[in-house]
């Protein structure tokens, strides 16, 4: 019989998700051929002395032996296989066992009305005949006498078959026999397609339950960047507006000074601040937005100009960095950029910015050195080292989370990223990158 698998629900068809068991197939082809064959071999007797009805039947008997390797196509053609067994039965004496085996199987597999309700009667009219065909026949030629018969009589005993009931209750037992076998193919069937409508139902709950509740984390997490992103705005977007006006009034005041190179040092410094901490104020909006709105999020994040390996950002983070009052001295051989992957251009943009940023934050005042190689040979190779104060375990403490940030981002692109103090009291960050994500 067929068993039940994992579901698949299929709502617009009368499809039933079952899926069938190696081991019924074991079982039920053997036995349907051989129920078969034995039933064309009792009937085969009412043509011992007939030749050619007698060759009939031994055709039959062999075409009993393949009959019920039919059953194999029941999972993908049930009714098919319903009615082709349906057929054979009524036109060779075979047994009503693979037909009812396929009836089992059509009623497991299809749940429309009409369909169970022709299978049931198609399936009781073919076991009737079936049944009553064999119950009439002679007795030496039928199953339902011999069952019936006085023990050691018939057959091959020598003696004549002697019945130990009449005609009449040989006849209504087939029938009733006939009715009671459906009735358990029919069980069996229905009961399979509850069970398999059962692990549907239990699917489509648990991915419901499951839906649920990742939209309920959802919920959760967006509420919690809502709640950050509120709190960004009101205190590091508030703290950096607060910068910008604090160095236009700080321009203002140096450009009463007059003329004097200090005075122009002071307004030029003070421009810089306003413009680093305007442009501050525009990315912390950026990642605010971020956070309020995560299904655009990705479409922020995709690189562009400003934020990917181009001469024209390096150059920019360059002048950012020696207008803050840094030495920076630089090695740059950068070739065919334009063929670079994306993703690989912004984490060494994001590198080399992070790399100049910690210098500064870490050793103000002291001198930089900046390295960047970028060839499709070779790959993204950037280097940046500076001199510090502070023992290697200071050092380290005081990174934060950059750049173990940036090593991760590093990593997920496949490439490598190093970072510590030598002997010297030199600070390196070195990242390889490759040319392609």
């Amino acid at each position: 019989m067929p068993g039940t698998g994992s579901p698949v629900p299929t709502p617009d068809t009368d499809e039933v998700p079952v899926t069938t068991r190696v081991w019924c197939s074991v079982v039920m082809v053997p036995l349907a051929s051989f129920m078969c064959m034995a039933q064309t071999s009792f009937f085969a007797q009412n043509f011992a002395q007939d030749s050619a009805g007698y060759t009939l039947m031994v055709l039959c008997t062999l075409l009993a032996f393949p009959a019920g390797f039919l059953l194999l196509a029941r999972s993908e053609y049930p009714e098919a296989t319903f009615w082709i067994a349906c057929a054979l039965v009524v036109v060779f004496p075979y047994d009503s066992l693979i037909a009812l085996m396929a009836m089992t199987s059509l009623l497991a597999r299809r749940s429309n009305r009409n369909t169970t309700i022709r299978a049931t009667v198609g399936g009781t009219i073919v076991t009737l005949i079936s049944q009553l065909r064999d119950a009439l026949q002679q007795p030496k030629a039928s199953i339902w006498h011999l069952i019936f018969a006085q023990p050691h009589t018939g057959g091959d005993s020598g003696s004549p078959m002697v019945m130990l009931v009449e005609e009449p209750t040989v006849i209504i037992t087939a029938t009733v026999a006939s009715l009671v076998f459906v009735t358990i193919a029919t069980l069996i069937g229905l009961h399979i397609r509850s069970r398999a409508r059962l692990r549907t139902a239990n699917a489509v709950a648990s991915a419901a339950t499951t839906h649920a509740a990742t939209l309920q984390t959802d919920l959760t997490n967006q509420q919690l960047a809502d709640a950050i992103a509120a709190e960004a705005h009101d205190t590091l977007a508030h703290s950096l507006s607060l910068m910008a006006l604090n160095a236009s009034a700080l321009k203002a005041e140096a450009a009463k000074l007059g003329d004097s190179p200090e005075a122009q040092s002071l307004a030029d410094k003070a421009e810089d601040i306003r413009r680093q901490s305007a442009g501050a104020l525009e990315e912390a909006h950026s990642i605010i937005d971020m956070l309020r709105n995560p299904h655009q999020a990705w479409e922020q994040l995709a690189p562009s100009d400003d934020t990917s390996l181009t001469r024209e950002s390096l150059d920019a983070l360059i002048a950012d960095t020696r207008n803050s009052g840094t030495s920076l001295n630089t090695w740059i051989d950068i070739q065919q950029l334009s063929v670079m992957d994306e993703s690989i251009g912004k984490v060494a943009y994001r590198a080399i910015q992070e790399g100049l940023t910690n210098a500064r934050r870490h050793a103000p005042g002291a001198p930089v050195s900046l390295e960047v190689s970028a060839t499709p040979q070779a790959g993204v190779h950037i280097h940046i080292s500076n001199p510090i104060a502070t023992d290697a375990t200071e050092t380290q403490r005081a990174h934060g989370a950059g750049l173990p940030g940036l090593a991760a981002r590093v990593h997920s692109v496949n490439g490598q990223c190093r970072y510590g103090m030598d002997d010297r009291h030199l600070f390196h960050v070195d990242v390889q990158l490759p040319w392609r994500s």
